[in-house]
């Protein structure tokens, strides 16, 4: 049985896996990109699908520490990530952003274009900055059957309101004097 098999390899070594994902980890949350950067933006970096989706577990674990805050999980974070400004980086400016969010801190966007030297599928691995929008949840509809009777009941309802005998007594309610003596006697 192969127990505890979840990683994805990519023909490394632990210790240079685990340096590949510091390192894309650290690109992605720095913000302070230069302009002349291949990176299309803050926040992103342009990988494989395959490598972003593992980082992608590694960089959400890193934010929820940040969001969770304290010493021992700054201190997780620093010694899962390896750079103690990164780290206090992530739990002062990056986690705050994310504090109404329950996971789904990264985006993966798919390029159609292809990489160059190995022809190898590429995407933007980024951050997200948009704020959730809950949806307000819709309200079950009635059976068909329900729904035809509520209609027949409400049609029924209408043709008994526009009677013009009722329309006719209501307007002569309302042009009538207002004597509370004659309201209680009925005249």
């Amino acid at each position: 049985m192969r127990h505890r098999s979840g990683t994805k390899r990519f023909n490394r070594t632990p210790s240079h896996r685990r340096a590949m994902l510091r390192n894309m980890a650290s690109s992605l949350l720095k913000t302070d990109f230069d302009a002349e950067d291949a990176v299309p933006g803050p926040g992103r970096i342009v990988t494989t699908p395959q490598k972003a989706k593992v980082c992608r577990r590694f960089v959400e674990k890193l934010i929820t520490l940040g969001k969770k805050g304290g010493v021992a999980n700054l201190r997780r974070a620093i010694s899962l990530l390896g750079d103690k400004e990164m780290a206090r980086k992530i739990f002062n400016d990056i986690a705050p952003r994310y504090t109404n969010r329950e996971g789904g801190y990264t985006r993966i966007l798919h390029l159609a274009e292809v990489r160059l030297g190995d022809a190898a599928p590429q995407c933007i691995f980024e951050l997200v900055e948009e704020e959730i929008q809950k949806k307000k949840p819709r309200a079950k509809k009635a059976p068909a059957k329900t729904r035809k009777k509520k209609a027949a009941v409400e049609a029924e309802e209408k043709a008994v309101d526009d009677t013009p005998e009722e329309a006719a007594s209501a307007e002569e309610t309302e042009d009538a004097p207002q004597d509370p003596d004659a309201q209680e006697t009925g005249k």
